[in-house]
Protein backbone atom coordinates (compact mmCIF):
# COMPACT_ATOMS: atom_id res chain seq x y z
CA UNK A 1 0.00 0.00 0.00
CA UNK A 2 1.35 3.47 -0.92
CA UNK A 3 2.35 5.66 2.00
CA UNK A 4 0.92 9.22 1.99
CA UNK A 5 3.19 12.19 1.42
CA UNK A 6 3.44 14.29 4.58
CA UNK A 7 2.55 17.54 2.82
CA UNK A 8 0.11 16.66 0.05
CA UNK A 9 -1.25 13.26 1.05
CA UNK A 10 -0.45 12.05 -2.45
CA UNK A 11 1.36 8.79 -3.07
CA UNK A 12 5.10 8.80 -2.66
CA UNK A 13 6.70 10.65 -5.64
CA UNK A 14 7.29 8.49 -8.69
CA UNK A 15 4.90 5.74 -7.61
CA UNK A 16 1.47 5.00 -9.07
CA UNK A 17 -1.90 5.43 -7.41
CA UNK A 18 -4.76 3.00 -7.91
CA UNK A 19 -8.20 4.56 -8.15
CA UNK A 20 -11.31 2.58 -9.11
CA UNK A 21 -9.15 -0.17 -10.58
CA UNK A 22 -7.16 2.23 -12.84
CA UNK A 23 -3.44 2.86 -12.56
CA UNK A 24 -2.48 6.54 -12.69
CA UNK A 25 1.24 7.15 -13.07
CA UNK A 26 3.16 10.27 -12.19
CA UNK A 27 5.44 12.26 -14.47
CA UNK A 28 9.05 11.15 -14.02
CA UNK A 29 10.17 14.79 -14.03
CA UNK A 30 7.30 16.12 -11.90
CA UNK A 31 6.52 13.33 -9.39
CA UNK A 32 3.42 15.05 -7.96
CA UNK A 33 1.69 15.37 -11.33
CA UNK A 34 -0.39 12.40 -12.47
CA UNK A 35 -0.57 11.48 -16.14
CA UNK A 36 -1.57 8.79 -18.57
CA UNK A 37 0.75 9.94 -21.38
CA UNK A 38 4.06 8.22 -22.15
CA UNK A 39 7.08 9.32 -24.17
CA UNK A 40 6.92 7.48 -27.49
CA UNK A 41 10.69 6.99 -27.43
CA UNK A 42 11.63 5.89 -23.90
CA UNK A 43 8.15 4.95 -22.66
CA UNK A 44 8.35 6.93 -19.41
CA UNK A 45 5.27 8.82 -18.16
CA UNK A 46 5.24 12.58 -18.87
CA UNK A 47 2.89 15.42 -17.96
CA UNK A 48 1.60 18.19 -20.24
CA UNK A 49 4.47 20.50 -19.25
CA UNK A 50 7.01 17.90 -20.42
CA UNK A 51 5.31 16.85 -23.66
CA UNK A 52 7.35 17.74 -26.75
CA UNK A 53 5.51 17.13 -30.01
CA UNK A 54 7.12 14.42 -32.13
CA UNK A 55 6.31 12.96 -35.58
CA UNK A 56 4.31 10.31 -33.73
CA UNK A 57 2.85 11.26 -30.34
CA UNK A 58 4.97 13.12 -27.78
CA UNK A 59 8.48 12.75 -26.39
CA UNK A 60 9.95 13.79 -23.08
CA UNK A 61 12.43 16.72 -23.06
CA UNK A 62 15.40 14.34 -22.62
CA UNK A 63 14.56 12.23 -25.67
CA UNK A 64 13.65 15.29 -27.72
CA UNK A 65 16.98 16.89 -26.82
CA UNK A 66 18.90 13.73 -27.73
CA UNK A 67 17.08 13.60 -31.05
CA UNK A 68 18.07 17.16 -31.87
CA UNK A 69 21.70 16.75 -30.79
CA UNK A 70 21.99 13.29 -32.32
CA UNK A 71 21.13 14.46 -35.81
CA UNK A 72 17.42 13.63 -36.01
CA UNK A 73 15.76 15.40 -38.88
CA UNK A 74 19.21 15.50 -40.43
CA UNK A 75 19.17 17.24 -43.76
CA UNK A 76 21.44 18.59 -46.43
CA UNK A 77 21.31 22.35 -46.80
CA UNK A 78 21.07 23.48 -50.41
CA UNK A 79 20.79 26.83 -52.14
CA UNK A 80 17.90 29.23 -51.54
CA UNK A 81 17.58 27.94 -47.98
CA UNK A 82 15.88 24.68 -48.96
CA UNK A 83 16.52 21.26 -47.50
CA UNK A 84 16.79 17.87 -49.14
CA UNK A 85 16.25 14.92 -46.82
CA UNK A 86 17.45 11.47 -47.78
CA UNK A 87 13.84 10.27 -48.09
CA UNK A 88 13.02 13.08 -50.49
CA UNK A 89 16.17 12.38 -52.50
CA UNK A 90 15.13 8.73 -52.87
CA UNK A 91 11.67 9.81 -54.03
CA UNK A 92 13.21 12.06 -56.66
CA UNK A 93 15.67 9.36 -57.79
CA UNK A 94 12.91 6.78 -58.28
CA UNK A 95 10.66 9.20 -60.15
CA UNK A 96 13.55 10.41 -62.32
CA UNK A 97 14.41 6.83 -63.21
CA UNK A 98 10.80 6.21 -64.21
CA UNK A 99 10.96 9.24 -66.50
CA UNK A 100 13.94 7.57 -68.20
CA UNK A 101 11.91 4.37 -68.51
CA UNK A 102 9.00 6.30 -70.04
CA UNK A 103 11.31 8.04 -72.50
CA UNK A 104 12.73 4.71 -73.68
CA UNK A 105 9.69 2.46 -73.36
CA UNK A 106 6.60 2.52 -75.56
CA UNK A 107 3.93 2.66 -72.84
CA UNK A 108 4.84 4.03 -69.41
CA UNK A 109 1.37 3.41 -67.96
CA UNK A 110 1.45 -0.33 -68.67
CA UNK A 111 5.19 -0.60 -68.29
CA UNK A 112 8.22 0.09 -70.48
CA UNK A 113 8.57 -3.55 -71.48
CA UNK A 114 10.70 -6.42 -70.23
CA UNK A 115 13.57 -5.70 -72.63
CA UNK A 116 13.78 -2.07 -71.53
CA UNK A 117 13.72 -3.03 -67.85
CA UNK A 118 16.44 -5.62 -68.43
CA UNK A 119 18.64 -3.14 -70.28
CA UNK A 120 18.21 -0.60 -67.47
CA UNK A 121 19.24 -3.06 -64.75
CA UNK A 122 16.33 -5.29 -63.72
CA UNK A 123 17.10 -8.25 -61.49
CA UNK A 124 17.48 -11.37 -63.65
CA UNK A 125 19.08 -14.40 -61.94
CA UNK A 126 20.55 -16.03 -65.06
CA UNK A 127 22.17 -12.76 -66.15
CA UNK A 128 23.54 -12.20 -62.65
CA UNK A 129 24.97 -15.70 -62.35
CA UNK A 130 26.38 -16.19 -65.83
CA UNK A 131 27.48 -12.61 -66.43
CA UNK A 132 28.36 -11.81 -62.81
CA UNK A 133 26.13 -8.73 -63.08
CA UNK A 134 25.71 -8.33 -59.33
CA UNK A 135 24.93 -4.63 -59.67
CA UNK A 136 21.43 -5.71 -60.70
CA UNK A 137 20.74 -6.50 -57.04
CA UNK A 138 20.83 -2.73 -56.44
CA UNK A 139 19.69 -1.13 -59.70
CA UNK A 140 16.45 -3.12 -59.63
CA UNK A 141 15.43 -1.07 -56.56
CA UNK A 142 15.08 2.05 -58.72
CA UNK A 143 13.04 0.54 -61.56
CA UNK A 144 9.27 0.06 -61.79
CA UNK A 145 7.07 -1.94 -64.11
CA UNK A 146 4.48 0.79 -64.71
CA UNK A 147 2.95 3.98 -63.36
CA UNK A 148 0.69 2.21 -60.83
CA UNK A 149 3.67 0.22 -59.54
CA UNK A 150 5.64 3.45 -59.09
CA UNK A 151 2.76 5.31 -57.40
CA UNK A 152 2.12 2.55 -54.87
CA UNK A 153 5.79 2.22 -53.94
CA UNK A 154 6.38 5.97 -53.74
CA UNK A 155 3.32 6.35 -51.53
CA UNK A 156 4.83 3.75 -49.19
CA UNK A 157 8.19 5.55 -49.27
CA UNK A 158 6.42 8.84 -48.52
CA UNK A 159 4.55 7.34 -45.56
CA UNK A 160 7.49 5.56 -43.93
CA UNK A 161 10.57 7.24 -45.39
CA UNK A 162 10.27 10.59 -43.65
CA UNK A 163 8.98 8.88 -40.50
CA UNK A 164 11.92 6.48 -40.21
CA UNK A 165 14.49 9.13 -41.12
CA UNK A 166 13.12 11.47 -38.46
CA UNK A 167 12.96 8.70 -35.86
CA UNK A 168 16.32 6.98 -36.42
CA UNK A 169 18.35 9.69 -38.13
CA UNK A 170 19.61 9.89 -41.71
CA UNK A 171 22.58 7.46 -41.50
CA UNK A 172 20.47 4.72 -39.90
CA UNK A 173 17.61 5.39 -42.31
CA UNK A 174 19.89 4.95 -45.33
CA UNK A 175 21.39 1.82 -43.79
CA UNK A 176 17.96 0.30 -43.15
CA UNK A 177 16.75 1.20 -46.64
CA UNK A 178 19.69 -0.11 -48.67
CA UNK A 179 20.51 -3.17 -46.56
CA UNK A 180 16.83 -4.18 -46.62
CA UNK A 181 16.65 -3.54 -50.36
CA UNK A 182 19.79 -5.59 -50.93
CA UNK A 183 18.55 -8.54 -48.84
CA UNK A 184 15.17 -8.32 -50.57
CA UNK A 185 16.90 -8.66 -53.94
CA UNK A 186 19.03 -11.50 -52.60
CA UNK A 187 15.91 -13.34 -51.42
CA UNK A 188 14.46 -13.14 -54.93
CA UNK A 189 17.77 -14.15 -56.51
CA UNK A 190 18.45 -17.02 -54.13
CA UNK A 191 15.00 -18.57 -53.83
CA UNK A 192 13.00 -17.30 -56.81
CA UNK A 193 12.66 -18.48 -60.37
CA UNK A 194 15.92 -18.25 -62.35
CA UNK A 195 13.96 -16.89 -65.31
CA UNK A 196 12.24 -14.06 -63.43
CA UNK A 197 12.54 -10.36 -64.16
CA UNK A 198 12.17 -8.39 -60.91
CA UNK A 199 12.02 -4.63 -60.30
CA UNK A 200 10.74 -2.27 -57.63
CA UNK A 201 11.57 -0.47 -54.40
CA UNK A 202 9.04 -2.46 -52.37
CA UNK A 203 11.66 -4.66 -50.67
CA UNK A 204 13.45 -1.61 -49.28
CA UNK A 205 10.13 -0.01 -48.30
CA UNK A 206 9.12 -3.19 -46.47
CA UNK A 207 12.43 -2.80 -44.64
CA UNK A 208 11.31 0.64 -43.43
CA UNK A 209 8.02 -0.89 -42.34
CA UNK A 210 9.92 -3.60 -40.47
CA UNK A 211 11.99 -0.96 -38.65
CA UNK A 212 8.76 0.80 -37.69
CA UNK A 213 7.43 -2.50 -36.32
CA UNK A 214 10.59 -2.92 -34.23
CA UNK A 215 10.37 0.66 -32.94
CA UNK A 216 6.74 0.33 -31.84
CA UNK A 217 7.14 -3.20 -30.49
CA UNK A 218 9.44 -1.66 -27.89
CA UNK A 219 6.62 0.74 -27.00
CA UNK A 220 3.72 -1.69 -27.16
CA UNK A 221 2.89 -0.86 -23.55
CA UNK A 222 1.93 2.70 -24.53
CA UNK A 223 -1.32 3.61 -26.25
CA UNK A 224 0.46 5.17 -29.21
CA UNK A 225 2.94 2.32 -29.61
CA UNK A 226 0.20 -0.29 -29.41
CA UNK A 227 -1.92 1.53 -32.02
CA UNK A 228 1.06 1.95 -34.37
CA UNK A 229 1.95 -1.73 -33.98
CA UNK A 230 -1.58 -2.83 -34.84
CA UNK A 231 -1.62 -0.58 -37.90
CA UNK A 232 1.76 -1.89 -39.06
CA UNK A 233 0.63 -5.50 -38.55
CA UNK A 234 -2.49 -4.79 -40.61
CA UNK A 235 -0.41 -3.33 -43.45
CA UNK A 236 1.98 -6.28 -43.41
CA UNK A 237 -0.84 -8.83 -43.33
CA UNK A 238 -2.79 -7.15 -46.11
CA UNK A 239 0.24 -6.93 -48.39
CA UNK A 240 1.22 -10.55 -47.81
CA UNK A 241 -2.33 -11.74 -48.53
CA UNK A 242 -2.39 -9.70 -51.73
CA UNK A 243 1.05 -10.98 -52.63
CA UNK A 244 0.00 -14.61 -52.38
CA UNK A 245 -3.30 -13.91 -54.16
CA UNK A 246 -2.15 -11.85 -57.14
CA UNK A 247 0.29 -13.18 -59.70
CA UNK A 248 3.39 -11.12 -60.40
CA UNK A 249 3.96 -9.80 -56.86
CA UNK A 250 7.38 -10.66 -55.44
CA UNK A 251 6.59 -11.90 -51.93
CA UNK A 252 10.14 -13.17 -51.48
CA UNK A 253 11.44 -9.60 -51.74
CA UNK A 254 8.73 -8.32 -49.39
CA UNK A 255 9.49 -10.93 -46.73
CA UNK A 256 13.25 -10.53 -47.11
CA UNK A 257 13.01 -6.75 -46.77
CA UNK A 258 10.58 -6.94 -43.83
CA UNK A 259 12.72 -9.35 -41.78
CA UNK A 260 15.85 -7.32 -42.49
CA UNK A 261 14.05 -4.13 -41.50
CA UNK A 262 12.98 -5.58 -38.14
CA UNK A 263 16.56 -6.67 -37.36
CA UNK A 264 18.16 -3.40 -38.45
CA UNK A 265 15.46 -1.42 -36.64
CA UNK A 266 16.28 -3.10 -33.34
CA UNK A 267 20.01 -2.70 -33.98
CA UNK A 268 19.75 0.98 -34.92
CA UNK A 269 17.94 1.91 -31.73
CA UNK A 270 19.70 -0.33 -29.24
CA UNK A 271 18.60 -2.98 -26.77
CA UNK A 272 15.72 -2.38 -24.38
CA UNK A 273 15.93 1.41 -24.79
CA UNK A 274 19.63 1.29 -23.81
CA UNK A 275 21.87 2.63 -26.52
CA UNK A 276 24.37 0.09 -27.73
CA UNK A 277 27.69 1.19 -29.12
CA UNK A 278 27.72 2.39 -32.70
CA UNK A 279 30.28 -0.30 -33.51
CA UNK A 280 27.87 -3.06 -32.41
CA UNK A 281 25.02 -1.56 -34.45
CA UNK A 282 27.24 -1.25 -37.52
CA UNK A 283 28.37 -4.82 -36.93
CA UNK A 284 24.77 -6.05 -37.16
CA UNK A 285 24.28 -4.20 -40.46
CA UNK A 286 27.54 -5.63 -41.84
CA UNK A 287 26.65 -9.15 -40.70
CA UNK A 288 23.40 -8.94 -42.69
CA UNK A 289 25.31 -7.77 -45.76
CA UNK A 290 27.77 -10.65 -45.36
CA UNK A 291 24.85 -13.08 -45.08
CA UNK A 292 23.43 -11.61 -48.30
CA UNK A 293 26.76 -11.99 -50.06
CA UNK A 294 27.04 -15.60 -48.88
CA UNK A 295 23.56 -16.40 -50.24
CA UNK A 296 24.47 -14.72 -53.51
CA UNK A 297 27.65 -16.78 -53.86
CA UNK A 298 25.75 -19.99 -53.09
CA UNK A 299 23.00 -19.21 -55.61
CA UNK A 300 25.52 -18.28 -58.29
CA UNK A 301 27.26 -21.60 -57.76
CA UNK A 302 23.94 -23.44 -58.08
CA UNK A 303 22.94 -21.65 -61.27
CA UNK A 304 26.32 -22.00 -62.96
CA UNK A 305 26.11 -25.75 -62.27
CA UNK A 306 22.73 -25.81 -63.99
CA UNK A 307 20.53 -26.35 -60.96
CA UNK A 308 17.31 -24.36 -61.67
CA UNK A 309 16.09 -24.15 -58.07
CA UNK A 310 13.28 -21.67 -57.61
CA UNK A 311 9.56 -21.04 -57.75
Amino acid sequence: MDEPNEITGDPRPGESDRTSGLTLETCYRHPNVRTGVHCTRCGRPICTDCMVEAPIGYQCPNCAGQARSGGRRASIVVRRGGTVTAARALLVANIAMFVVEAAIGANAFQGPGIRTLFDLGALQPIAIAQGHQYWRLFTAMFLHAGLLHLVLNMYGLYLFGFLIEDTFGTPAFLGIYFVSGFLASVATYAFGSPNAIAVGASGAIFGLLGAWVAYNYRRRGTAMGSANLRTAALIVGLNLVLGFSIAGIDNLAHIGGLVTGVITGFAAEGLSYKRISRAVAIGVFLALVVAGVALTVWRTSELTRGIPFGL
